[in-house]
């Protein structure tokens, strides 16, 4: 038995708002899931949906979000029941990109779909289309739950919305059906549109305790030693320690940040060059070595402005810049052209 919300640690605030939301059957038709990648928010947006499509969670008497239900005797109304066929479907697969097979829950993300399947000729490379929307969300907006219990839209990297597919959502978003529902995940909230902002309901997910991602690390076989130096290099993310873990693949994540840094200093393009040559020849590792990149940048620009170092300022663009250069490689953009067009725009920035 799998209870998605039980499975989320270091969060207790933001599960505890979640769980009384369901408990007393007021659960707001918008919700934002704001705070760094890693931390727990996708996983509470499945345990979410989950206990909200579950077929044996309770509802209060009289009328409600379900109309009745039959919960049976000791139904816990505020948590899934984690056994039913809807809360084995609510489950993200891994072999489907991270989605459940619920038909009711429904995922949006950039470059998750093939182009035709949405009404496209080319992939969505620079933001999630307007076509997604249409495709997912407005078609199906008139209609209730499939399965009679819930219907949820979970977005993933809300902040890539274009404009026009944030507007096109905004409509819905202001005019829900009834148990309809929407989870936007962001870590970078600031750049939604005010009008999205403003009609979802917001909950942090803080950055996790160092102790908590050592913890979690050693529970999946990493040393103890080298566990709490990874999470030290973390910043509160479980899902970028676990990619530190690999020592080999820390060590080539090194060697990138090294030749990128060596890069963005060298009187020429000749190295960014060849760092977009090597990207090119090994995709596969280049978001990692990205991901590394950018919280180096990260680090180096807290521990210079802890110094008072007036260079802070630029390792801190740096950082933005290696975000925005993971956002394009995500959204299926060439390696090489990521990573010469980052290290362009960090050299220009000098």
């Amino acid at each position: 038995m799998t209870i998605l919300l039980d499975t989320v640690v270091g969060q207790a605030t933001a599960i505890e708002t979640l769980r009384r939301a369901l408990g007393s059957d007021r659960v707001h038709h918008a919700y934002l899931f704001d705070g760094p990648e890693g931390v727990g928010r996708e996983l509470a947006a499945f345990g979410f949906a989950q206990a909200l499509v579950c077929e044996r969670r309770s509802a209060p008497a009289g009328p409600s979000l379900f109309g009745g239900g039959d919960g049976g005797e000791g139904a816990d109304q505020s948590s899934a029941c984690g056994a039913c066929s809807a809360c084995s479907r609510a489950m993200p697969r891994a072999d489907a990109h991270g989605r459940p097979i619920h038909p009711d829950i429904v995922v949006l993300e950039r470059g998750l779909y093939e182009p035709g399947l949405i009404g496209r000729k080319t992939p969505e490379s620079q933001d999630l289309s307007i076509d997604q929307v249409r495709t997912l969300v407005l078609a199906r907006a008139a209609f209730g739950p499939h399965e009679g219990r819930a219907k949820v839209f979970i977005v993933r990297r809300a902040e890539e919305l274009s404009t026009s597919a944030a507007n096109a959502l905004l409509k819905t978003l202001e005019e829900p059906l009834d148990r309809t529902h929407f989870i936007l995940l962001s870590a970078h909230p600031d750049v939604l549109l005010p009008t999205i902002r403003s009609r979802t309901l917001r909950i942090r997910f803080a950055p996790l305790g160092e102790s908590l991602v050592a913890k979690l690390l050693t529970d999946r076989g990493v040393e103890a030693g080298s566990a709490a130096g990874l999470a030290h290099r973390a910043n509160g993310s479980i899902g970028q320690a676990l990619a530190l873990a690999d020592a080999t693949a820390a060590e080539a994540a090194t060697a990138f940040t090294q030749r990128a840094l060596a890069a963005v200093a060298s009187k020429d393009f000749t190295l960014a060059l060849d760092l977009a040559g090597d990207a090119k020849k090994a995709k596969a590792d280049l978001e990692t070595h990205l991901a590394a990149f950018s919280l180096a940048l990260a680090a180096e620009g807290r521990a210079r402005a802890l110094a008072g170092d007036p260079t802070a300022t630029a390792y801190a663009h740096r950082h933005e810049l290696a975000l925005r250069a993971l956002r394009e490689l995500d959204g299926n953009a060439a390696p090489a052209l990521v990573v010469e067009s980052m290290i362009s725009a960090m050299r220009a920035a000098r």
